[in-house]
């Protein structure tokens, strides 16, 4: 199981524990008013409705590639993108970050390219460069960061699917027997792009955000079950990325010292593996798990307040029931975070806290 920093090491990151208390109880209230669950994967334009073994595939190409999207020119980050920033637009809508990659990859398949297929994206003679380059057209002056790292880990993935794993990904998983630690295992031993790790204090922090959240994908889109039934979820951490830490800040979940915050709003690059940036990663993952904890207790003060209102109820009382969620683990609850924080753009309209996000380049987040 990936690890997180050690809160006595941190200089630029710390979590307050009245501000987990806050920030749980918050969260807590927004998700039971939206019913959040694993539903709300599917219920994404972008995201597959069915599930399959090509679904797999489109899962697999989606997180492999998921990396780095945040732009150069849109210092800002405000909810309106800056209007040369990436963008592709698919069935009339413009998507921009993350989601411009997805509808990249659906307007391809609707083109009648098979890129979520590895042993087309593998090889160089059925897929060129110029025609990924090409895939990847923005609609904009910007194009997509890092297209020469996406072209690389797509023939290094593509490979080691062909030459391991009989060319499907589903092979991978059969191979898990249903353990998603055992997945992760799997997949940042045989792909190096996703052997997300640095060195901290002495100590290698392996925080694994793209194999934690392709497994996590797989759960939430075949709903624990098939490809996507997973024995050991809950031992998945959050996808410590950009604006989940982000969104924990607003929330009064993360602290950060003032060097820290002078270098976001001047928007500095942070280098991957560096001190600062393993502490705002490390400690996302750690201020997540207590946001959980402490949810769960929330969740079984509302059992135990409903258990004694039912039993002292008389035949006139009406005892409502506290909505149910599905589960409740970081799974969830990330998807939650960085749902919210990609809605509400937290720097400009949520008003409270305002920070920027941190700037890294990475193929790891």
């Amino acid at each position: 199981m990936p690890i997180s920093c050690s809160q006595q090491h941190s200089q630029y990151v710390t979590i307050p524990a009245d501000g987990i208390q806050h920030g749980a109880g918050k969260i807590f209230e927004a998700m039971k008013k939206s019913h959040y669950d694993t539903s709300k994967w599917k219920e994404h334009p972008l995201n597959p409705k069915e599930c399959n073994a090509n679904t797999v595939d489109w899962i697999f190409l989606v997180d492999l590639l998921n990396f780095s999207f945040w732009s150069e020119i849109d210092i800002d980050d405000t909810g309106v993108p800056h209007p040369d920033r990436y963008r592709v637009t698919f069935h009339g809508k413009g998507y921009t970050g993350y989601w411009s990659m997805v509808a990249a990859i659906n307007r391809a398949l609707e083109e009648g390219i098979p890129i979520t297929t590895p042993e087309f994206f593998a090889s160089e003679e059925k897929l060129p460069d110029k025609e990924i380059e090409r895939i990847f057209r923005s609609d904009t002056t910007e194009q997509v960061p890092l297209l020469l790292d996406r072209i690389r880990v797509m023939r290094e993935a593509g490979k080691v699917l062909v030459e391991k794993f009989g060319g499907r990904f589903t092979n991978c998983i059969a191979q898990a027997d249903n353990s998603a630690l055992k997945l992760i295992d799997i997949v940042t031993s045989n792909f190096s792009s996703f052997r997300d790790e640095a060195d901290f204090c002495g100590r290698k922090v392996q925080i694994f955000k793209r194999a934690q959240i392709l497994i996590a994908d797989l759960w939430a889109c075949f709903q624990n079950q098939s490809y996507g039934e997973f024995k050991d979820i809950d031992e998945i951490t959050m996808f410590a990325d950009y604006r989940v830490p982000q969104a924990l800040y607003h929330f009064h979940c993360l602290q950060y010292s003032p060097e820290l915050l002078q270098v976001l709003d001047k928007g500095e690059l942070i280098p991957n593996g560096s001190p600062m940036e393993v502490e705002i990663r490390g400690n996302s993952i750690w201020a997540v798990e207590l946001i959980r904890q402490r949810i769960l207790a929330l969740i079984k003060e509302e059992v135990e307040e409903q258990q004694t209102r039912t039993e002292t109820a008389t035949p006139a009382d009406t005892v409502v029931t506290p909505p149910r969620m599905m589960t409740v683990n970081a799974i969830l609850i990330d998807f939650f975070i960085w749902d919210f924080a990609k809605a509400a753009q937290l720097d400009l309209t949520m008003g409270e806290r305002p920070v920027k996000v941190h700037r890294t380049r990475s193929v790891y987040y």
